[in-house]
């Protein structure tokens, strides 16, 4: 008879459950060199969940060498296409055996509900792995048209060394976007995880040997920022793959430009707008969907509708409906499954959030929220909240805060809509609700953001498409085919025949 896996179920899980803090380097789980760890607390319960090691120039550099020394002697990179696409699908049935595991994992280092990484986070990290893994031996190169006494093929090549620096707001999901197509390309990676969340990725580095992944290929370094400072200025590594904030990307953009002038892909920040015309077909799912994309994962997502932008005629009607749905994203215990929301990730996160709550209490209305709360008793939780903004001047509406709080703006004209989306720097997502066909066309197509949704925000989880952004949202695009160029080199070869 299967177990009902409820909240007594998860938690006797974690009392028992086994957690590596050591780093993986060429095959093996091994201590930082000089013997230094650092401690890694659940925004759960604030509790201390493992020591892990503090990685530094030393371990970079053995891992750098090991990643290398594989690259080179082509037990990945020369490797079939077939052959590496079998190891690549065996790797994801190994995380969909472990999926439990994994996903609690995530959520004693992360404060996510299980629910979201059991049903979301894990199944979408196999999901980008064996997409990506499928792409390998479909990858075709040209035969350009060219003088007939000349024969030539433009193929593509893998990189080399490819560091990949990954957040901790979806530490496997995000790690994933960047080391499934860099392997899938026939590169080595060194996988850096977010000290705040490095447990998982420690994890799978075990499974993708057990895969059949040859030591050296796939790396991973725990540690700080200096880790990724080491990396971005590391001569040896030929591409640094980043998500985080805007701040650290320019500084490893500055890095990579200061040491060898390495391949540099950045997805940053986001204040995205979700902009709701009078002529919505739907008031109560458009504010039902705008609470979604701004409290899910307690608003900790570069995406999230941050900014919800209103047709003046339709504000207290769409108001009315959203203070209601909110009700919905109230925190709880995050190993119950039926929590919808969790944890802030740690106190910095949580100050850095309230002050823009104690700001936005000066500058606009408060509508819903904005306390803290003590659903386990230690951890940081808050509740949604919800300003209304008489313009867009506001810095709350304006400035990436990262957390569940929603800042409404109404307007009066399409124009004035699309002028407010485009004012600030970033220009990673946004969103449009209306049913006339002529406004959907107009604003989809002056609104500066790498992914335009219609009609809903950020519901379709599909590979085919790109992620990134326009400005300082960062350059380049996780996931699509899109992505497997990034790390990919292009060569011309070109053949006298005569």
């Amino acid at each position: 008879m299967t177990r009902l896996k409820d909240r007594a179920y998860w938690l006797d899980k974690a009392a028992t459950l086994p957690l590596e803090g050591r780093a993986f380097i060429d095959g093996r789980y091994v201590d930082a060199q000089d013997g230094a760890t650092f401690c890694t607390r659940s925004p759960v319960d604030d509790a201390v969940l493992a020591a892990v090691a503090q990685c530094a120039k030393a371990d970079v550099d053995l891992a750098v060498a090991a990643a290398r020394r594989s690259f080179e002697a082509g037990v990945w990179s020369e490797l079939a296409a077939r052959e590496r696409k079998a190891v690549l699908l065996k790797w994801a049935a190994l995380l969909e055996a472990h999926t439990d595991e994994l996903a609690l994992l995530e959520t004693l280092d992360s404060g996510k509900p299980i629910a979201d990484t059991i049903g979301a986070d894990l199944p979408g990290t196999i999901y980008c792995l064996r997409w990506f893994a499928e792409l390998i031996d479909k990858v075709h190169g040209e035969v350009p048209a060219t003088d007939p006494q000349f024969f030539g093929t433009v193929t593509q090549q893998p990189l080399g060394v490819v560091a990949a620096v990954v957040p901790w707001n979806y530490p496997l999901l995000m790690a994933a976007w960047k080391f499934a197509p860099a392997l899938a390309a026939g590169n080595s990676v060194l996988l850096k995880p977010s000290e705040k969340t490095p447990l998982s990725a420690l994890r799978i580095a075990a499974l993708a040997m057990e895969a059949g992944v040859p030591a050296g290929v796939f790396n991973v370094l725990p540690g700080d920022g200096a880790v990724g400072r080491e990396l971005s200025l590391h001569g040896d590594v030929d591409c640094i793959a980043f998500t985080g904030s805007g701040a650290v990307g320019r500084q490893i953009a500055q890095n990579a430009a200061a040491s060898n002038l390495k391949r540099v892909w950045l997805e940053l920040g986001g204040k995205s707008a979700n902009i709701v015309m009078a002529d919505c077909a739907d008031i109560t799912q458009a504010a039902q969907s705008a609470a979604a994309a701004i409290f899910a994962n307690m608003g900790q997502v570069c995406s999230a509708g941050s900014r919800l932008l209103v047709q003046r005629s339709v504000i207290e009607p769409l108001l009315r409906e959203l203070l209601v749905a909110t009700d919905s994203y109230y925190p709880g215990h995050p190993l119950d499954p039926a929590s919808v929301t969790g944890a802030i990730i740690d106190a910095v996160q949580f100050e850095r959030v309230q002050r823009y709550i104690e700001t936005g209490r000066h500058e606009a209305q408060l509508l819903k929220g904005g306390q803290a709360l003590s659903p386990v008793g230690a951890g940081a939780y808050l509740e949604p909240t919800i300003f209304l903004a008489p313009d867009a001047t506001a810095r709350i509406a304006n400035e990436e805060i990262f957390g569940p709080v929603l800042v409404v703006i109404p307007f009066d004209t399409l124009d004035e809509a699309i002028a407010i989306a485009n004012q600030t720097e970033f220009g990673l997502a946004a969103a449009v609700w209306s049913s006339d066909l002529g406004t959907i066309h107009r604003a989809t197509r002056q609104l500066r953001a790498g992914t335009v949704w219609v009609n809903c925000y950020d519901e379709l989880v599909d590979m085919n498409f790109p992620f990134g952004g326009f400005k300082e949202s960062g350059n380049g695009r996780d996931n699509s085919a899109h992505a497997l160029g990034k790390y990919t080199e292009l060569k011309s070869t070109i053949l006298r025949c005569r």
